[in-house]
């Protein structure tokens, strides 16, 4: 048996070397040191042990993030498990096809779900429902708590899974990404050394830890550095502004810089003891970088990931960071721009983006005939955005050749909100687009037909998508139109309604 390559072992050793240095630190409460961690961990990998969670078994999780979310994350992983955490805003209706499809050993959900968790266990033949609440506490929590300390950690291969992450394309239902210890070790090792983390950096920390931005490329590159976190439930720019001062890092959606830009506090005297503001999951607008730059005197580094590889390139920490472009590919990471025939294209010329390299993930969960079509023979995958590159390597995403919406950091399935769409009384057909919004990237735009003398009610159409939807899946604007846009195929023209609504939240602050 070869070198342990669990993720998990890795930082165990560096939280065994950090010891009594803070782990996190949240404003008003008690925080935790790298030894507490430690031991917390331990205690959560004995109650998966307790409820038989084993090597390769799925844990499902939907809980509001807090300590004990963290420690159970890690747990999946030093028992072997495979971590598969879900976006606290679906709805049990979304749950039940990620429950069917990954068929878990343990469910772990926030308290007042428990009733439907538990019935949706029945359904799909899951073992163990247990809770956590935004404070940590629950059933899960309490078990831990009745537990040792010492814990074994599970020898794990590198092409092991670690963590199994659903994404949207746009067809067919969602996909569960395969990541692989592997996977994930390899970018936050290279992520530490590329973004430059050394001694005494702080890590301010408010994004989401459901998805790879707040949970893998955040949590793992600080962890890895020994370094603190500022824990925040949430971004909240009141928050932010005053914890700035300590940190000298931070990781955040474009949401995240266009609402520090509009808060009155918000100035390069707050920022004085920062050394680095990274932006992804979204676009950030040119606007944006700028103008944050003006305010403050740093410029955002914006990198370039996705789901199924993780970071993929990043504007450089030494080195000119370009507005509107995402960077270099990463180290070891391969990036190339091809055409329709997979054909490489010309420098400057735009092409799809495909990708290869120690981050790619192992194929799609159960999905061997999805994986041969978005994996090439050679390895590759086709990531399905439309990007050019620069003769230096530089590259800039133009585009999604799907019809994929981004929005707030959050993928949104068009097919899937114009299937609920269709379903209301009065709606003939629909087209969800996304067309550009100052806060959140993409805003997402029903366009909708009536049948013949319906008027469509706008809040009516909204608010009964909220009762089916998850928050960032339902739209911003609802639009009646006589006939949707085709072409001479039948097939409605998309590129036509961004092009119509585009500038339909140019004049929001």
């Amino acid at each position: 048996m070869g070198a342990n390559s669990n993720l998990y072992a890795l930082l165990e050793q560096r939280f065994i070397e950090a010891g009594d240095q803070p782990a996190f630190s949240l404003p008003g409460r008690a925080g935790l040191s790298y030894a507490g961690l430690l031991e917390r961990v331990g205690r959560f990998a004995n109650a998966l042990r307790e409820l038989g969670v084993r090597p390769d078994d799925r844990v499902t999780v939907q809980v509001e993030k807090s300590l004990n979310n963290v420690a159970l994350y890690l747990a999946v992983m030093k028992v072997g498990a495979v971590y598969q955490p879900l976006n606290t805003a679906y709805t049990t209706a979304e749950v039940d096809y990620f429950v069917g499809d990954a068929e878990p050993r343990l469910i772990v959900t926030d308290p007042v779900r428990r009733a439907a968790m538990d019935d949706l266990a029945d359904k799909h033949g899951v073992p163990a429902v247990e809770t956590l609440d935004a404070q940590g506490e629950g059933s899960l929590a309490e078990l831990a708590a009745s537990m040792a300390v010492a814990a074994e950690t599970a020898h794990r291969g590198p092409d092991d899974l670690a963590g199994l992450l659903y994404t949207s394309g746009t067809t067919g239902r969602s996909k569960g990404a395969m990541l692989t210890h592997r996977n994930l070790s390899s970018n936050a090792l290279t992520l530490k050394d590329l973004w430059a983390f050394a001694p005494g950096d702080v890590l301010l920390h408010a994004l989401p830890i459901f998805h790879v931005h707040g949970l893998y490329v955040a949590l793992n590159t600080a962890f890895l550095n020994r370094s603190e976190i500022i824990w925040l439930d949430k971004f909240d720019a009141d928050q932010v502004i005053a914890q700035l001062p300590r940190a000298t890092l931070m990781m955040g959606v474009p949401t995240f810089y266009t609402r520090l830009l509009g808060h009155a506090g918000f100035s390069q005297d707050v920022c004085g003891n920062m050394r680095l503001f990274i932006s992804g999951s979204a676009p950030l607008l040119a606007d944006t970088h700028r103008q944050f730059e003006a305010v403050t005197g740093h410029k955002i580094l914006e990198r370039y990931g996705m789901t199924e590889c993780g970071m993929i390139t990043s504007n450089p920490y030494d080195g000119e960071r370009v507005p509107g472009t995402v960077g270099f590919p990463l180290p070891e990471v391969s990036v190339r721009i091809v055409d329709g025939e997979g054909r490489p294209v010309a420098p400057g010329e735009v092409g799809m983006l495909e990708t290869n390299g120690p981050n790619r993930f192992k194929g799609y969960w159960r999905m061997p005939e999805k994986t041969a079509e978005e994996i090439r023979p050679d390895g590759f995958f086709i990531t399905g955005d439309l990007a050019s590159m620069d003769e230096e390597g530089r590259v800039t995403i133009v585009g999604r050749g799907k019809d994929l919406i981004i929005s707030g950091g959050f993928n949104v399935y068009p097919k899937e909100v114009e299937s609920e769409l269709d379903q209301l009384p009065g709606v003939r057909e629909s087209a969800v687009i996304g067309v550009p919004h100052p806060d959140f990237g993409e805003a997402v735009v029903a366009v909708v037909t009536s049948l013949p003398n319906v008027v469509i009610a706008e809040p009516e159409v909204i608010e009964r998508l909220a009762q089916r939807l998850a928050k960032f899946k339902v739209p911003k604007r609802v639009i009646q139109i006589g006939e949707l846009p085709r072409n001479t195929m039948g097939k409605v023209q998309k590129a036509e309604l961004r092009k119509q609504y585009g500038d339909l939240f140019s004049t929001v602050a």
